[in-house]
């Protein structure tokens, strides 16, 4: 593992990164599974989320999935982070 930070907030949203070192395969061809995510607490569908859970790399938002290019882990980071509300970018 990589990396697996968790943030609850008092208003019943989670952020959360988690990043996993996997072997290179034809699902995951750069070696590394990851999600990062913002939504509330036990919803079915975050507010924000991008991973490669199944191998295509996506972006949840609004109840839909889009495919997505892949540019690396720093700019869907940094996409993320500028997602949150700003008051909880600070802790990221």
């Amino acid at each position: 593992m990589l990396e697996d930070e968790i943030q609850a907030y008092d208003d019943g949203t989670v952020a959360r990164i988690r990043i996993l070192d996997v072997p290179q395969s034809d699902q995951y061809p750069e070696g590394v599974k990851y999600a990062f995510h913002y939504g509330e607490a036990g919803a079915d569908d975050p507010i924000i989320r991008f991973d490669n859970h199944h191998g295509p790399h996506e972006l949840h938002i609004a109840g839909q999935v889009f495919e997505i290019g892949f540019e690396g882990l720093q700019p869907l980071y940094r996409t993320w982070r500028a997602a949150l509300p700003p008051e909880k970018r600070i802790e990221w």
